[in-house]
This record gives structure tokens, sequence and C-alpha cells, in this order.
């Protein structure tokens, strides 16, 4: 996504809400504290937001605030969707991932009926990195493996996971909290994934 910024006024003009709406979605979670990102103008301190991700919420709020509570709009953006349970029909239905990413993901953690949001979370990582060639099927059970031994990952939107390759050997590291990773000559990176856009984007397809 975008590192464009955009002010608080532009948003609230752009999308016809309030000042009191923003900062009440802001306490009720429903945007991440993190988003709201304070610098310094010639006119004194500013709020600002990353553009693209501050209008997408705010359009999916208004979309969705008829049919569901406050409540449950912060449960459905938050990291711990911990009431999701999902199918592997369903699954393939959202576009979360294909029969054939299926079947890989099962053969390394093993076939279950229903998924939940940290299953469903490392399913899509997969899917990204395998349909878009970045990553051949071993080093994806590598990935998997990895995300089985660290799971907190999953709750850090700061983190980064990385492939990288040389002399025809991949390995495969996360970066948290946006930590420089320093390679050896020689080192190609192969493939970089966001851990908060995957959240961002799963979310866009669960919805």
């Amino acid at each position: 996504m975008s590192d464009e910024l955009i002010s608080k006024k532009e948003v609230l003009d752009l999308t016809g809400i309030s000042y009191g709406q923003l900062y009440r979605w802001k306490r009720k979670s429903l945007i991440p504290e993190d988003w709201f990102v304070r610098k310094s103008t010639f006119t004194g301190q500013e709020t600002f937001f990353p553009k693209e991700k501050i209008l997408e919420r705010v359009d999916k709020i208004q979309k969705m605030k008829d049919s569901l509570s406050l409540d449950e709009l912060a449960d459905l953006f938050s990291l711990n969707s911990s009431n999701l349970k999902l199918t592997k029909e369903s699954l393939i239905t959202k576009g979360i991932a294909s029969e054939p990413v299926m079947n890989i993901f099962f053969e390394t953690q093993g076939e279950f009926n229903e998924f939940n949001y940290h299953e469903t979370l490392k399913l899509y990582i997969l899917s990204i990195l395998l349909e878009s060639g970045n990553i051949h099927i071993e080093e994806g059970k590598m990935l998997l493996q990895l995300l089985n031994d660290h799971q907190s990952i999953l709750q850090q939107p700061k983190a980064v996971i990385c492939f990288i390759r040389k002399l025809g050997m991949s390995s495969c590291l996360i970066s948290i909290n946006g930590e420089q990773v320093l390679l050896e000559k020689g080192t190609k990176v192969a493939a970089t994934l966001s851990i908060e856009h995957c959240t961002e984007e799963l979310k866009s397809k669960l919805v």
C-alpha cells in the first residue's frame, strides 16, 4: 500500500464524516492508533493518515455500520477475530486460496474442517506468495513451519516476511517493527510481504 499521507481535514472533507465520528471510531479501535500521524506544519501540529488505508477503512465502516454495531465492527477489524470459523469451501469461494494451495497447506498442517482466523491468515499469506510465483512449493512449506514456530508474529502488523536465496539455497526470515535486515553479497531477495498488508487484504475478502 502507498505511504502517501492525507490530512485530517482532507479525510473529513472527502468522506463527509465529522470530527466526533472519527475520534469515536478511534476510541472503539475501528481505526488503529498508529494511523494517526502527528506532523509539524507551518501552522503548527497537524494530524495525517496513510491515505489509502484511512479512505478504505472509512468507506467500509460507512457501508457496514447500519448492519453491525461498532463493537462488532471493532472485532472484525481487530487482529484477533477469535470467533471466525470458515470452511474450506467458503475460503475458496471468497478467493482466499485456490484448491491447489489448499492442498499444499493441508499436506503441511494436516486437514481440519474449520479454519480460525490465524489459520486463515497463514493460508492467505501462503496463497499470495505461491500465486505470485515468487516462491516455490518447498519454500511455501518452509514458510508455514516458520509461522507455526512463531505464531505470535501474526499479531505483529509491522512484521515483514522475507525470502532470500543464494547459490540455490533459500531461507525465510521475519523482520519485526521494520528493522533493517542486512544481507551478505550475492544474496537475492526473492519476496517480501507485510503482515499488515495481508491482514487488511484478508479482511476485505471476509466482509
